[in-house]
């Protein structure tokens, strides 16, 4: 048994994420285990780029409310308790709303050969406003 009392936290990189975004990697894949999990912190307005997961993701939101969007212009917002799951191969995003903080706990099996995420561009201002909107926000 091993007790973690606290992991390092880390400025995400923006060549893939808009805005501030913190992450503690609780888990990382390692063989002969895949699971990779981390506890990420978003500030308002602040979002992934488009990516997606070779095995799929599940993201549990512990605090705040966000936005999970879908290429095909689907959203869901989500608040603390919510999860929400994303299938093999499916690009999407995911942040706080433009007005609250979010956090969420990621959940990915990796692929063998890390995490088997591929990220994409970022989410435009346009996508993102769209998102808002389709779900209600009319700040």
């Amino acid at each position: 048994m091993e007790l973690v009392t606290s992991t390092p936290t880390v400025k995400t990189p923006a060549e893939r994420f808009t805005g501030d975004v913190y992450l503690n990697l609780l888990e990382a894949p390692a063989e002969p285990a895949r699971l990779a999990v981390g506890l990420v912190r978003f500030t308002p307005g602040a979002r992934t780029h488009w990516h997606a997961h070779a095995n799929g993701q599940t993201l549990y939101v512990t605090e705040g409310v966000g936005l999970v969007g879908t290429r095909d212009g689907d959203v869901v917002r989500v608040g603390a308790g919510g999860t929400v799951k994303c299938p093999a191969g499916e690009e999407h995003w995911h942040g706080a709303t433009d007005a609250t903080f979010m956090s969420h706990i990621a959940i990915v099996v990796g692929d063998g050969q890390g995490d088997g995420t591929t990220w994409l561009e970022p989410v435009t201002d346009e996508q993102y406003a769209a998102a808002l909107s389709a779900t209600g926000d009319t700040r």
